[in-house]
């Protein structure tokens, strides 16, 4: 199983990312771990949605980080 997840950052901005270990990379995340979200403690999330395939939450993470899937976020999950 394969999670790809929004966190709201404390800057307000958004990091996306996925994992197949969601509470220990979540763990990561608010250990300060994480190089992007490190310096944007606390952490939020937001959204997850769980695949079954790896190539499918890939591809959909990829999605998410385009131009068009920022827009479609922030219509539709957050």
């Amino acid at each position: 199983m394969w999670i790809v997840y929004i966190l709201k950052c404390s800057d307000k901005t958004y990091y996306v990312g996925y994992t197949s270990n969601f509470d220990d990379r979540i763990a990561r995340h608010e250990r300060g771990e994480v190089h992007y979200t490190s310096v944007r403690l606390l952490v939020q999330l937001v959204h997850q949605s769980v695949f079954f395939d790896k190539y499918k939450a890939l591809e959909f993470e990829k999605c998410l980080k385009s131009g068009s899937g920022r827009t479609f976020s922030k219509k539709h999950l957050l």
